[in-house]
């Protein structure tokens, strides 16, 4: 059986449960205090909602584990080694020196940032592992700009819920809460092992969330949108993972 059929299948003996063990009880109560993901209107919502709502609940400020130097892989896994459009190329042969972030939406102060700002700014490091959904992880570290430095630089407004992430694939984004955007595990990260990230790590610039699982790490990244609400964005489930049948919230 496949991670994807066990996850299912766990999912729907939730739901099958929830008449006779209260758990329709708990989504109703996590519907009332806001502790709903975008994704909870589909077959497997009852679960997506409990395992976010307990999440939030009982871990929203836990950190993901971080390891000692000599726990760094030898040979972490780049599985994106071609650029992935010819947008991506033109930046590449200029040394990503015209990369740019641009950051709207809900904030006071639109703003584009190269990626010589996000390097001007206090450098953070973390060692932590990204476990992918296919099954294999791999330890690095990861160098970067916190996200919650440059959301504290836009300023965001008090309604903002969601920070949208897009790469230059315009096919390929993802959002998490501002509770994740604000963790200061979440970076903006530029850097791997000491050097610049490698492009099929996700370089120039690559969403780091230890907290979650590797989809939500997403490479290339060039724009964020902080919102209200995802019904504006693709199918109003938060991102393209639930689409392709994995959950909005990937919390490990």
């Amino acid at each position: 059986m496949t991670d994807l059929s066990r996850r299912k299948l766990i999912k729907t003996g939730l739901a099958a449960a929830a008449g006779i063990s209260g758990l329709g009880v708990a989504a109703r109560l996590a519907q009332e205090y806001g502790l709903v993901p975008p994704d909870h209107g589909g077959p497997y919502g009852l679960g997506e909602t409990l395992t976010y709502a307990s999440q939030r609940l009982l871990t929203r400020h836990s950190l993901a584990r971080e390891f000692s130097r000599s726990q760094i892989s030898e040979r972490p896994l780049a599985n994106e080694v071609a650029a992935p459009n010819e947008a991506f190329k033109r930046l590449q042969a200029g040394g990503f020196s015209h990369w740019r972030l641009s950051v709207d939406g809900l904030v006071d102060r639109p703003t584009s940032f190269s990626i010589d700002d996000l390097k001007s700014y206090p450098l953070r490091s973390q060692i932590t592992e990204l476990a992918c959904e296919e099954g294999w992880s791999y330890i690095a570290e990861w160098i970067g700009a916190p996200l919650s430095h440059v959301l504290n630089l836009v300023g965001t407004h008090p309604e903002a819920r969601y920070v949208v992430y897009f790469s230059i694939d315009p096919e390929w984004w993802e959002s998490i809460d501002i509770a994740d955007a604000m963790h200061p595990q979440t970076f903006l990260t530029y850097g791997m092992n000491g050097s610049d990230l490698p492009i099929g790590n996700g370089g120039p610039l690559r969403m780091r969330l230890p907290r979650q699982l590797g989809y939500k790490s997403v490479k290339y990244i060039t724009h964020l949108t902080v919102t209200d609400s995802m019904k504006r964005f693709g199918k109003g489930l938060g991102s393209a993972s639930p689409e392709g049948g994995y959950a909005w919230y990937a919390g490990i």
